[in-house]
């Protein structure tokens, strides 16, 4: 199987997780296509544009557990939960251990945005943030501090001027 085959079927596989969610599909869908975006823009090596792109699909695998073990389903709580389950998909779906390793790494710090330690990570935050600034309805003000203090990558800094600054 290919990395664009092993890619659709993880997207298959979550949309199973999250059936009867169309809000959480549609969320990791977007930061996917975001994820992809960038990394196409900022021409990623293949093998970190397919960590970038299945870490992006699973980021958010911790929400449901969290919110039926917890009763919430905050940032911390999902990178809490998150890993497990994402390790699981990854490992039935035969992932090379370095890679489930990785794309588990992103999912345990998603929404931790210092010590930033590699492109695929970056990226991931900042898919994640262009998704949540418009799921979330935030104000430019709020949009334009965390561009300034989070935004690294130039095709990330243009979708978000694109999406949420200009115009």
């Amino acid at each position: 199987m290919n990395q664009t085959e092993q890619i659709d079927l993880l997207e298959q596989n979550m949309m199973r997780f999250n059936k009867g969610d169309a809000k959480r599909i549609q969320h990791f869908m977007k930061v996917h296509r975001f994820a992809q975006l960038i990394g196409h823009m900022e021409k990623l090596d293949a093998h970190t544009q397919f960590i970038t792109e299945c870490a992006a699909l699973v980021h958010d695998i911790g929400i449901r557990p969290a919110e039926k073990q917890y009763g919430a389903c905050d940032g911390k709580l999902q990178e809490k939960v998150g890993p497990a389950y994402a390790r699981e998909m990854l490992e039935e779906m035969q992932f090379e251990k370095a890679d489930i390793d990785r794309i588990c790494y992103l999912v345990a710090h998603h929404h931790t945005y210092q010590n930033i330690d590699g492109v695929d990570y970056q990226i991931l935050v900042e898919a994640d943030f262009l998704v949540n600034a418009y799921e979330d309805a935030l104000n430019k003000d709020a949009i334009q501090t965390v561009y300034d203090k989070i935004f690294r990558t130039e095709a990330g800094k243009t979708l978000c001027r694109l999406s949420h600054l200009e115009g």
